[in-house]
């Protein structure tokens, strides 16, 4: 069972703290995928039957099955921690001990609040431990926790936290620079402005680290 985003025994998934966790139900994997689909095909039918479209028309039938499957598939399959990305480790032979900035991982998420886009760019890096990871690693990562309803703030500790987690090394930052529709398209209708959040572990914490990252990201 799974409670409050707590991970079932068996998922094979790395625990978050708590106040990190996604927040789910009790029930959160009781049904199969398939059966996630139907009812939120069926769902999504009362929905715009609701908003009076009409579904016999030929453009509108086949909404529902895809949005469901959109959104079990794509959109909110990092819900489910058998979509997690599986991280293999190396040896760091080369004994490289500084620090490896991959930026410009570009990542589309939603708001949990309205459930439209928030979409952006990560900058991750680290220092390694002894370990080293496959650099699409660091792209799928990102990519798992932000395939589900999301804070910009709550996604950009997950990433941290797990990268710190995998790695064996508090020697993590993680920057997101994100647009939310939320903001641009509904409400105040500000198209302009950008969300930043940062998380900064270990060694990054410096303001001299934080320098030389920001040195980085703005291409030396």
């Amino acid at each position: 069972m799974q409670v409050n985003g707590t991970p079932r025994e068996g998922t094979g998934t790395a625990s978050l703290p708590e106040h990190l966790q996604t927040p789910l139900c009790e029930d959160a994997f009781d049904l199969s995928d398939a059966e996630k689909k139907v009812r939120i095909a069926f769902y999504f039918q009362r929905i715009m039957e609701t908003l009076g479209l009409d579904l016999n028309d030929d453009s509108l039938r086949d909404t529902p099955a895809r949005v469901a499957r959109m959104y079990v598939e794509e959109s909110f399959s990092g819900l489910d921690p058998k979509n997690k990305p599986q991280v293999s480790l190396f040896e760091n032979t080369y004994r490289y001990g500084q620090m490896l900035v991959e930026k410009n991982i570009l990542f589309y998420s939603n708001c949990e609040h309205h459930f439209v886009p928030i979409f952006g760019k990560a900058h991750v890096a680290y220092i390694s431990s002894g370990k080293v990871i496959g650099l699409s690693k660091l792209n799928r990562i990102v990519r798992y926790y932000a395939q589900r309803p999301q804070v910009q703030e709550r996604m950009t500790c997950q990433i941290g936290a797990e990268l710190q987690n995998v790695l064996g090394t508090r020697d993590v930052a993680v920057i997101l620079d994100a647009k939310h529709l939320c903001v641009a398209s509904r409400g105040v209708q500000d198209d302009c402005s950008e969300t930043l959040t940062s998380f900064y572990g270990g060694c990054f914490e410096s303001p001299e680290k934080m320098a030389e990252l920001q040195f980085y990201l703005r291409g030396c």
